[in-house]
């Protein structure tokens, strides 16, 4: 796996960075395949014609199948591969590189993914090639299509293959019939068969001899006649049984290791694995302030996306994002040594707070006009909140009056304007804050991590400020704050009332 990973960096030519998306109108086609395999599959289950083990593989876990795809439509929106690094040439031309990833990972374990090869093959690949932070989310929803693509291709073979073996069924029915009651007459279904020119498969041939093989001697001719064609190219009926035995156990351990995959992706901790092969991730925690390793998830994982998106506009790595994160870092640790701000040593400053337009400016960013713009209003908010409102009333007023004007009401029109402006201001207000509802976004709180406990250096005395009443009063806080211990068991973790007497100053 580590040597085919890297092979296969070292073959990967990108083209064009956008692109139609083709991976949901595949799932949409895989979906209809698999749905007709098991639809045929069921009929001769029901029929009781025999059926390979490949094929009670997929009937019995059809439902699985069928809700792995739903997962997967459902977690690959539109567009979601539109930003993802494409490949220009090769057969996954003008596909997603992570989605070759996956292809290639699947067919080369053969369709097994466990997260020891995995790891070892994503590393050796990024030793050659970096893998952006979008690809390596997309690689969990890129290996279920992958094994979705290769049970609908194994799925195709069984399903053919079982279609020629009913073929062969039928020809050994009739014939073993005819031997029976009419020998003399065998040689005309022969003919028959001839005529109809049947697929000389190995699926055909296998099925066929072994009906025909054991039974009377008149029934030796027909196996004779494929012997002979067999022997045009080169082969024979025990090749052929061979041939047929073989692929059946291939398509079944396909197929089982297909089954198993999907059972396992839903077992994988998919955070774990981002962090330990992204390249953003390992120089990160070089952070100067020493804080970032000691983030929860959601905060490291918010710091990472700030990379991804500086390194977009700025059309530079990833990694190369995160080493200028560093190098500012630095320079505020050593700032912070003269007397400088310390918040200026951690790389959070740069990528999520005032030192962002310091980055930007380092990075070579080229912001678009919608983040230019909505910047501005960040920094002017109650300018652009006032504004807003003013300008949609001042709009609406006019309209109330020039309407009015219209209807011959000119000389109430000024009566008219101070009622209509106090209407539409309120109009205007509750607008505004709707929108300012669906365009303003919060920006949450960094935060460390704790939940294997609170480190000696962050020891927490949590406060409940509050006046003694009553007796009664003075009962329930102190049950209120054992609940509260109870609840926050941690041995840096203290809780506490600051009480004082209703009478007192």
């Amino acid at each position: 796996m580590e040597q085919h990973g890297r092979t296969l960096a070292d073959s990967h030519k990108f083209g064009l960075r956008r692109g139609p998306d083709h991976l949901l109108a595949r799932l949409v086609d895989n979906e209809a395949v698999l749905g007709d395999a098991f639809k045929l599959l069921t009929e001769a289950a029901e029929a009781s014609r025999r059926i390979t083990p490949a094929a009670e593989w997929l009937l019995d876990n059809s439902f699985l199948i069928e809700e792995e795809i739903r997962t997967a439509r459902r977690h690959f929106p539109k567009k979601y591969s539109l930003e993802l690094p494409r490949l220009g040439a090769g057969p996954s031309m003008g596909l997603p590189r992570v989605y070759d990833i996956a292809l290639e990972a699947v067919s080369h374990g053969d369709a097994r993914v466990d997260p020891d090869s995995l790891n070892r093959f994503v590393a050796a690949y990024q030793n050659v090639e970096d893998l952006k932070l979008g690809e390596l989310w997309a690689i969990p929803i890129m290996l279920r299509l992958a094994l979705i693509e290769n049970l609908r291709r194994v799925g195709a073979r069984v399903v053919e293959s079982m279609i020629y073996r009913g073929q062969a069924d039928g020809w050994a029915d009739e014939m073993i019939s005819v031997a029976e009651k009419d020998p003399t007459s065998l040689i005309l279904v022969i003919a028959d068969m001839a005529r109809s020119n049947p697929p000389l498969v190995s699926a055909f041939v296998a099925a066929l001899a072994r009906r025909l093989q054991g039974q009377s001697s008149a029934l030796a001719l027909p196996l004779t006649w494929i012997e002979q064609r067999l022997s045009a190219s080169g082969s024979t009926i025990e090749q052929m049984v061979q041939s047929d035995t073989q692929g059946q156990a291939a398509n079944q351990l396909s197929i089982s290791n297909s089954i198993g995959s999907l059972r396992a992706l839903r077992a994988i901790d998919w955070r774990e694995f981002v962090e330990t092969m992204s390249s953003v991730e390992k120089i990160l925690l070089e952070d100067p302030g020493g804080v970032y390793g000691r983030m929860d998830f959601a905060t490291r994982d918010r710091y990472r996306h700030a990379v991804e998106r500086v390194a977009r506009h700025a059309s530079s790595l990833e990694s190369e994002v995160a080493r200028t994160v560093i190098h500012l870092s630095r320079e505020g640790d050593a700032a912070r040594a003269a007397g400088g701000d310390e918040r200026e040593a951690h790389v959070g400053f740069y990528l999520i707070d005032k030192g962002r337009i310091q980055l930007e400016h380092a990075a070579g960013v080229r912001l678009p006009w919608v983040e230019a713009v909505r910047r501005m209003g960040a920094r002017f908010p109650l300018s652009l909140y006032l504004g807003a409102c003013v300008l949609l009333t001042a709009i609406f007023t006019v309209g109330l009056v020039r309407q009015g004007r219209s209807a011959d009401l000119a000389a109430w029109s000024a009566l008219v304007a101070v009622p209509a402006l106090l209407a539409t201001s309120q109009l205007a207000v509750a607008l505004v804050n709707w929108l300012a509802t669906l365009l303003a976004r919060p920006d949450l709180l960094p935060r460390l991590d704790f939940a294997r406990g609170i480190d000696p250096g962050f020891r927490t005395l949590v406060v409940v400020p509050t006046m003694l009443t009553s007796l009664k009063g003075v009962n329930e806080l102190a049950e209120a704050l054992e609940v509260r211990f109870l609840a926050n068991r941690d041995a840096r973790l203290h809780f506490g009332l600051l009480t004082d007497f209703g009478d007192a100053r």
